[in-house]
């Protein structure tokens, strides 16, 4: 019960790392709003997490880039819990595509959702958080937060952003007693790869390969750092980048030089 006694939400909760993550911090313990924009998924996160844990999980269906939606949801967040002391910033979307053949809309679709969204939920959540002694502000980062892959340049632009948004939101909360930490998944079998698993035969065998563990990541192995994050144990990390993918950006595996 590392998360006894704490309030969160969890964006991007209708499914994958979200949904993975709402149901460990209710196992955990935690109060826990499942916010997306999809809000059937959400309803269904917070059905699912309910069968275990009784009126531990509400729904909330919001679109993280709108601020009044945000605010919206922090306000009845603590309206109906009485509190706010997490919040993971997960919610976020892909686009493929290199600067060339990436369509404008999708440039700002992608900066409005991965990135507008994690400002916006500071925004509105930390002064929520402060309120109540401070807390702990996760986002969900990337593997292209640190190295580029082709033919995904605005996603890879999103996730080097919103790095630097940690480490400066850390600077800036830490003396408020907010601590702001980002986790960086490499593959992990979610519905954004799911096109790539499906779309080419050798794709899951090549997402394993590549991890020196020797597989593909699940929603629940990045939900566990998400735990950790969010509870004391980690009262002294902040500004940090927790890398969540097998090994894969340690260096090229025997099997990946051979290819």
């Amino acid at each position: 019960m590392q998360l006894k006694g704490k309030t969160a939400i969890i964006t991007g909760a209708a499914g994958g790392i979200g949904r993975a993550t709402v149901l460990r911090f209710a196992q955990e313990g935690a109060q826990v709003v499942a916010a997306d924009i999809q809000g059937e998924g959400a309803e269904e996160t917070a059905h699912i997490a309910g069968a275990d844990y009784p009126d531990a999980v509400i729904a909330h269906t919001v679109d993280v880039s709108k601020g009044d939606q945000v605010e919206r949801l922090i306000s009845e967040t603590v309206s109906h819990f009485g509190k706010l002391d997490v919040i993971f910033s997960n919610a976020a979307i892909m686009r493929d595509g290199s600067v060339v053949d990436l369509p404008e809309s999708d440039w700002d679709t992608l900066f409005d959702a991965n990135v507008k969204g994690a400002f916006l939920c500071g925004k509105y959540g930390i002064p929520a958080m402060r309120q109540g002694g401070g807390g702990s502000f996760i986002i969900t980062a990337s593997v292209n937060s640190f190295y580029a892959e082709s033919d995904i340049a605005g996603y890879c632009a999103t996730k080097g952003a919103v790095l630097q948004l940690t480490r400066a939101m850390a600077i800036d909360h830490g003396p408020e007693g907010v601590r702001v930490n980002c986790i960086c998944p490499g593959w992990i079998e979610t519905a954004m790869s799911q096109p790539f698993l499906e779309e080419n035969p050798e794709g899951r065998e090549f997402a394993g390969t590549i991890a020196p563990v020797g597989r593909i990541g699940q929603p629940d192995d990045v939900a566990g750092v998400a735990v950790f994050l969010a509870s004391d144990a980690s009262r002294f990390v902040t500004g940090a980048a927790y890398t969540v993918d097998g090994g894969w950006t340690a260096g090229m595996t025997k099997a990946l030089a051979l290819i």
